[in-house]
């Protein structure tokens, strides 16, 4: 799904919200999800997951064509850590490759 795709659907189930107004609710929770993690605060939405920045070190890396080495700066990288009930719902749905592998057998 995309972000325009999350939009419609936002849109078809909110009748009575304009599609416009839908969009502006969309950005306006990713810009607020953003500016949390930026200022390193942590986000949970429970029974979905949590979002928080994740602190890498400055470290020496290898080019993987010379062998050289490659100083790799310190960055914050945000990590999604799955919730149990998003985790147990999506192993609950059917799985359309595991259909195909079992027709095929």
């Amino acid at each position: 799904m995309t972000k325009s795709g999350l939009i419609e659907e936002v849109a078809r189930r909110t009748p009575h919200i304009s599609k416009k107004d839908t969009e502006v609710v969309v950005n306006t929770i990713f810009e607020s999800m953003i500016e949390s993690l930026r200022e390193g605060e942590r986000i949970e939405i429970r029974g979905f997951g949590s979002f928080q920045v994740k602190v890498r070190e400055a470290r020496e890396g290898r080019n993987p064509k010379t062998g050289a080495p490659v100083q790799i700066s310190a960055k914050r990288t945000p990590f999604f850590k799955v919730g149990k009930e998003l985790k147990e719902m999506v192993d609950e749905s059917p799985d359309p490759d595991v259909e195909k592998q079992e027709a095929v057998l």
